[in-house]
């Protein structure tokens, strides 16, 4: 027999919606809007069930009590997980590699802002040593969630995630998993070990990261409103050195959201310094 509140999901009313909303736009900068509330009791019932918390004001007090610091890091993850793949918007990956040719100079640094699991951070990776050889780069890739932050330092994805690899990186940086592992693919040793992965939120970076050639900030500006696009902006460009790129996805703009990023091409900007 099941209990009723195993069934389906648990009810949140309005106010305590709202006390959601608020909470993750606080934290993460995210405007849940009302078409996220099944998403959001979906996601979250199966952690209140998990804790036998039966209402989702118990939960709000429980996250909010400021004693239970790792139970709001997995509601954050639970909330923020995006989905992401290889080779995504494949002319970015192509403007990386004539940026990286180009490049004179130390060691090449790019910052994938938005890492999710990993895929950004790899596509990059197998992109850079097929460019620069020998010479030196590195990649720090960063999330909000520390769940997709750990899969990410794995490398390890299903065969079906890797079809936008082109065949001549797959064969040189990928691994085909055999045995238990069959249907799994895992990317190289040689390039798991030049990403950083950690976790950092885009709404108080966490310092030490340094200062990059290029910063990815792809599909996560459409989560934010005009003030937090012009925070998240704001907080990353000291990262950015002078002259380099920032870029982001596809149905983004950063159009009159900085004076300091001026407009290569479509969802390409290059940092430029006020006289």
């Amino acid at each position: 027999m099941h209990s009723p509140q195993s069934l389906g999901n648990i009810p949140i009313s309005n106010a305590e919606f709202s006390q959601f909303q608020k909470l993750i736009y606080q934290i993460a900068g995210i405007n849940l809007s009302d078409a996220k509330r099944v998403l959001l009791v979906g996601r979250l019932s199966k952690r209140l069930k998990s804790l036998d918390i039966p209402t989702f004001s118990q939960y709000f007090r429980l996250v909010t009590s400021g004693t239970e610091k790792a139970e709001l890091q997995t509601m954050v993850d639970l909330l923020t997980t995006n989905e992401t793949y290889f080779f995504r918007e494949p002319k970015h990956f192509d403007f990386l590699s004539q940026q990286a040719k180009q490049h004179r100079g130390g060691n090449f640094r790019i910052w994938s802002a938005a890492a999710s699991s990993g895929e950004e951070a790899y596509s990059m990776a197998m992109v850079l040593a097929d460019a620069l050889g020998e010479r030196p780069w590195e990649i720090v890739g960063t999330d909000i969630s520390t769940q997709v932050i750990t899969r990410a330092q794995r490398g390890h994805y299903p065969l079906e995630r890797t079809d936008g690899i082109p065949p001549a990186m797959l064969r040189k940086y990928c691994l085909k998993g055999m045995g238990e592992h069959d249907g799994t693919l895992l990317v190289v040793r040689e390039l798991r070990e030049r990403i950083l992965f950690q976790q950092s939120n885009l709404m108080s970076p966490r310092n030490g990261l340094g200062q990059f050639d290029m910063i990815f900030l792809r599909n996560v500006m459409i989560y934010f409103d005009a003030d937090t696009k012009r925070k998240v902006i704001a907080n990353l460009l000291p990262y950015l050195k002078n002259d380099g790129h920032f870029i982001v996805g596809h149905s983004e703009s950063l159009s009159g959201l900085s004076d300091e990023l001026a407009p290569l091409r479509p969802t390409i900007y290059r940092r430029v310094t006020s006289a």
